[in-house]
């Protein structure tokens, strides 16, 4: 019962309350919580107790909340929504809000609907409890990873002289679709040649050259959760440059993957990766070593030089050290690992081969 989970962080609240807005203000602790696998759930509400969790929606999700197996009450219109919401929250005193997702505007609401409300904010409460992975939620992170790592071997075939990044990143999309895959868990990118050298680089009209670097970062969604690889090929023959940065990169993942266990400190991890970069790329490391994920594909920190962040057992991180040089191209390799007492499972699977291709 994951309503339990986040009430062992908790101190002090009747109740949580959970509160979406439109479909760019979605508090993934509501999947998180329902399990919900269909419907968007725009302007739904969660009243959480220790023991129960009651969905407050409306008619249009009403089918989709039925599904999860909790209490479900519907309203239809605005004026109905806000009676239920005040009936349903009449008996609670202090009120925990994920304060991390919710916007001012429906703050000031919920200021409006129940002013006699204590708002205290438990978000770092959800933050703790989202960070460890149940069963369920590692079996469908395995179902992504897998059909990330399926889709590859897929997509990488459709690679051709002259085509556009855009026309990649569409094959790459519509690989993981056709390996179930509810879509991508995010924009995929897609960097050809020098553009490489750009983490956050967003595919675009640039055209495949003979021995450019091909960098693509993509991911698969599946029953909400994420993945996220990364595999840096080279389009016809690599030189020696090249060569030299895939194998740093890869020597730095190698070795930092050896260290991960439940009772290391992120910040170490992130260590053994940089200083095997930095003897030969002083500077060109230019992002943490990985983040965890889950219903969001950056759920939490997890490896990073500047935080002190202690893994457990079950947690989901990605690790993926980087060379980037500037009108030269990069090379990043990202899997994503499941941490474990006494070391780690790796669910990503392609091949970390330099492929020349």
């Amino acid at each position: 019962m994951r309503e339990k989970k986040i009430f062992d962080y908790v101190r002090n609240v009747d109740s949580i309350l959970i509160m979406n807005g439109g479909e760019n203000q979605i508090d993934k602790t509501f999947f998180y919580l329902t399990g919900a696998k269909s419907g968007i759930f725009e302007g739904s509400i969660l009243h959480v107790k220790p023991e129960k969790v009651t969905i407050i929606t409306s008619a249009l999700e009403e089918e989709a909340a039925k599904e999860t197996g909790f209490d479900v009450m519907v309203y239809n219109g605005s004026s109905e929504k806000n009676e239920i919401l005040k009936n349903a929250f009449n008996g609670d005193v202090n009120v925990g809000l994920n304060y991390s997702a919710l916007t001012l505007d429906l703050y000031k609401q919920l200021m409006r609907i129940i002013p006699d409300k204590e708002f205290i904010d438990v978000s770092q409460s959800i933050d703790e409890a989202r960070k460890i992975k149940d069963e369920s939620e590692l079996k469908n992170l395995r179902e992504a990873a897998k059909i990330a790592s399926d889709s590859f071997q897929d997509f990488i075939k459709t690679l051709k002289e002259g085509m556009k990044e855009s026309e990649l990143a569409a094959n790459v999309v519509y690989a993981m679709m056709r390996n179930g895959a509810s879509g991508e868990s995010f924009k995929t990118i897609v960097a050809f040649g020098k553009n490489s050298a750009m983490p956050h680089y967003m595919p675009g009209n640039a055209k495949l050259k003979k021995n450019d670097f091909v960098l693509i970062d993509y991911g698969a969604l599946y029953n909400r959760y994420c993945s996220d690889m990364t595999r840096t090929v080279v389009f016809g023959r690599a030189d020696e440059k090249q060569k030299e940065m895939y194998e740093t990169v890869r020597a730095a993942q190698d070795e930092s993957k050896k260290a991960l266990k439940a009772g290391i400190n992120g910040k170490d991890i992130d260590m053994i990766a940089r200083k095997i970069i930095d003897e030969k790329y002083p500077g060109r490391f230019i992002h943490s070593l990985g983040h965890g994920i889950g219903l969001d594909v950056h759920d939490h920190p997890a490896l990073s030089p500047s935080m002190d962040f202690l893994l457990k057992q079950n947690m989901v991180v990605t690790d993926e050290p980087g060379v980037y040089i500037p009108e030269v191209g990069g090379v990043r390799i990202e899997d994503d690992l499941i941490i474990k007492k006494d070391g780690h499972e790796e669910i990503t699977s392609a091949t970390r081969e330099l492929l020349e291709l």
